[in-house]
């Protein structure tokens, strides 16, 4: 299991397991071996290639020595670059120099020539200078060591293989601030579990690919076990797969209904309904305005179809009455992709909220001051994405309208419309304002992104372990929305659908970009051809 901690919680961890007889020299050397053995599977002819580690005055710099012995074995030439004077007892410096290995220290380094030719020349360099203690601001010898390492390397015609130890140098791992001379990694092994500040904005840009290293901790270990945030894994999402049993038939699967689309945008209703059913849905019905139903249908013939009136290819007011009978008969009603912000469809999203359940379609807008009516707890949840939800945001007490625990699917320009904050503000923590507005919305949260968050209003809360360019193309989100759909009309739990919704998609996404040799050739349809594959990965024993 992989777990998410503050630097408070991780001191607790440690402290707790020395307790327990893990002594912290005993962690740093099952750290060190790990992180090696990470490299090593990444760099596996690494005999005679040189590493370079900048190696810290604390326990993280101790955690790099160790790296340096393992990495020694294995045939490669280390050198080790000091912050400062390590004890002469230091054993994993004792150990290291028996390698044969350089050290050298910054305050006897005449202009930093020696860091400047280290940097130059490795292949691979090991960030284990500044650990999860550091709090910004950064100075010092510290500042300008990062600075020189950080010159050298971009400007390099080939980048050496960059890997941080629990997190990159100059991060703060708890709110995700980062110093400009921070060095960007292609791999970050974080320790026991990950921190959170990985996953602000600053802290999804410098840490590359993100592993979990492991220190020795017990199965189960308590401290780690009650934390309340998880990256999630396939093995994770293995125990939530659907059964498919031999005698199933369509409704064994479920019915997703797809309300979306407008003459502007036809092809997000076909992404979204084909997507429900690339992953497992029964039945996806397609509610769109009747205009583009023509050209929608042979894309995809599997599809029944609800027409829907409009205005000018928008879906209009009308287009309530005409779903209100259907909404019960679906698990799943997945609103948004392609609505367009036409002002007829947001008086249709109005009228259709507002009259979900009540018998009584075209109640309008609630005013200010006049109490919403919570919405029917018979009906399904629905999947709220893209103009969906910047229409809904429109709607006073929105929050109220939607069936209990629905999911809502905002990137960080949506989620800053829905909260009225801005998008920086959005992405300096992401973690701690997709839980808390999960609580106070009592619906699933779904906050795109690098490291997508999602959190449940009973506190559950998953981040996925994905940051890829692949997924940034216009109609990806249309192939997540309706992914989501799919698995809660199979019966998932709308958390869970969301997590294993996000992962296969996330996952389709960078298979995409490994047919196609990288990601700035990827289109949506790409990432929606590849959702089988991400499905069979998951679903491998």
């Amino acid at each position: 299991m992989f777990k998410v901690v503050s630097v408070e919680q991780m001191r607790e961890i440690e402290r707790a397991a020395d307790a327990g007889g893990l002594t912290y020299a005993t962690m740093m050397e099952n750290a060190g071996r790990s992180v090696a053995q990470h490299i090593l599977q990444r760099t596996p002819e690494i005999a005679g290639r040189r590493v370079a580690i900048l190696v810290g005055t604390g326990n993280n710099g101790g955690d790099g020595l160790v790296v340096g012995h393992y990495l020694a074995e294995a045939g490669a030439q280390v050198a080790a670059y000091l912050l400062k004077e390590r004890p002469a007892d230091d054993v994993n410096l004792t150990r290291l120099q028996g390698h044969g290995a350089l050290i050298a220290v910054a305050g006897a380094d005449q202009r930093e020539r020696v860091l400047r030719n280290l940097m130059g020349s490795a292949d691979v360099v090991v960030d284990a200078l500044l650990g999860t203690g550091f709090h910004l601001p950064l100075e010092g010898a510290a500042r300008e060591m990062l600075a020189t390492a950080g010159t050298v390397l971009a400007s390099r015609e080939s980048r050496p293989f960059v890997v941080a130890v629990d997190c990159p140098s100059g991060l703060d791992c708890d709110t995700g601030d980062a110093a400009p001379e921070a060095l960007p990694a292609d791999l970050t092994v974080t320790l026991a579990a990950a921190k959170p500040g990985l996953f602000a904005a600053s802290g999804a840009r410098l840490i590359g690919d993100l592993a979990l290293g492991d220190i020795g901790l017990p199965e189960g270990f308590a401290q780690v076990s009650k934390a309340e945030i998880e990256v999630a894994e396939k093995s994770m999402l293995r125990a939530w797969r659907v059964p498919r049993p031999r005698d199933a038939h369509k409704g064994t699967f479920g019915r997703a209904m797809v309300i979306a689309g407008s003459v502007n945008y036809p092809g997000a209703a076909a992404l979204a309904g084909e997507a429900a059913y690339r992953v497992g849905a029964g039945l996806v019905t397609l509610a769109v305005p009747s205009l583009i139903q023509g050209m929608l249908a042979p894309q995809i013939p599997e599809a029944t179809w609800l027409l829907l009136p409009h205005e000018m290819g928008a879906i209009s007011e009308a287009a309530a009455a005409v779903l209100e009978p259907e909404l019960a008969k679906c698990e799943a009603i997945l609103l948004g992709p392609g609505f367009g912000q036409d002002p007829v469809t947001a008086d249709f999203l109005a009228r259709l909220l507002h009259g979900s359940g009540s018998g009584k379609p075209g109640m309008g807008f609630v005013h200010p001051g006049v109490a919403a009516h919570a919405a029917d707890t018979t009906l399904p949840p629905f999947i709220v994405d893209a103009d969906g939800l910047k229409l809904l945001a429109g709607l006073d007490q929105w929050p109220r309208l939607l069936p209990e625990r629905s999911v809502l699917t905002p990137h960080p320009g949506e989620m800053a419309v829905l909260t009225g904050l801005t998008t920086e503000e959005v992405q300096r923590n992401r973690l701690a304002l997709a839980r808390q507005m999960a609580a106070t919305w009592r619906h699933v949260v779904m906050l795109k992104g690098a490291y997508t968050v999602v959190a449940d209003p009973n506190g559950a809360c998953a981040v996925l372990p994905f940051a890829t360019p692949a997924l940034a193309r216009a109609g990806t989100g249309d192939v997540l929305a309706g992914a989501i759909a799919g698995f809660v009309a199979q019966g998932l739990d709308p958390w869970r659908a969301a997590v294993m919704g996000g992962f296969v998609h996330a996952r389709a996404g960078e298979l995409a970009a490994e047919s196609l040799e990288g990601s700035a050739s990827v289109l949506a349809s790409d990432v929606l051809a590849g959702l089988p594959c991400a499905l069979a990965e998951l679903n491998a024993a």
